[in-house]
């Protein structure tokens, strides 16, 4: 990266003490960085969200980014779905997440709307494409399939869920690989064992992984009438849920 000042060093500073996952402005400055070192297969996700979106998206509908962070998936869906006149909003409940996406996206894609909310409150209708690109890890255990719920409410008929999150293995063995090739994967591009650690301990209560059969009970629940697996590395995996 160009800009130093920009990689993440979040957790090799002294100063970096305990204390749970914020996204505030410290984490905006450097998201960009942090996710591609440390989320695997992260850029071909985005992109084959602008892929689902081109095929999915329908014209006049609502195309939603659930916990949209820096915008990534909120650009993809716009840019899959151009010329449909699509409404596209990203939707996210840290402000300074927020106000760097509006500031990195603004003059490339002013048809996208912003709006600071808990994607739990956030009403859904008339949508056709929705995004959870590594959301709904971040939500309470307990307030998960009211959202899907929701979610599939307010789908079309044909619409579809993007679901993206860490996930956990189906055992103890499964798990514990998952979770080495990760913190591998996170070594191979520049964080040492001590950020690994630090950072795993400020997540800890902060994202709470299921496994994939968890996520697919529960999408059955919330009335999807499938969900597939299109990627997984290591212990990162996207599925579409199709209304």
């Amino acid at each position: 990266m160009s800009d130093d000042t920009q990689r993440d060093r979040m957790y090799r500073r002294r100063d970096a003490g305990p204390g749970d996952f914020v996204f505030d402005e410290t984490v905006a400055a450097v998201f960009p960085d942090m996710i591609q070192r440390s989320v695997p297969g992260y850029p071909a996700i985005v992109n084959m969200i602008e892929l689902l979106a081109a095929r999915y998206a329908q014209p006049g509908s609502l195309l939603l980014d659930l916990g949209c962070s820096l915008g990534a998936s909120t650009v993809a869906l716009a840019s899959g779905a151009a010329g449909r006149d699509c409404t596209v909003v990203g939707v996210d409940n840290a402000a300074a997440m927020l106000d760097r996406a509006r500031a990195l996206c603004v003059a490339a894609h002013p048809e996208i709307t912003w709006q600071c909310a808990d994607v739990r409150d956030f009403a859904i209708a008339d949508a056709s494409v929705v995004v959870l690109n590594f959301t709904l890890q971040f939500v309470p255990v307990a307030d998960r399939a009211a959202l899907l719920a929701r979610i599939r409410a307010g789908l079309r008929p044909d619409g579809i869920l993007i679901l993206s999150e860490k996930i956990a293995g189906e055992d103890a063995g499964a798990d514990a690989l998952l979770n080495d090739m990760h913190h591998a994967f996170k070594r191979a591009n520049g964080y040492s064992d001590l950020e690994i650690s630090r950072k795993r301990s400020a997540l800890e209560n902060v994202l709470v992984p299921e496994t994939i059969a968890t996520h697919r009970a529960r999408l059955q629940q919330a009335g999807f009438t499938r969900s597939d697996l299109w990627f997984q590395c290591f212990n990162f995996a996207s599925m579409v849920a199709a209304r």
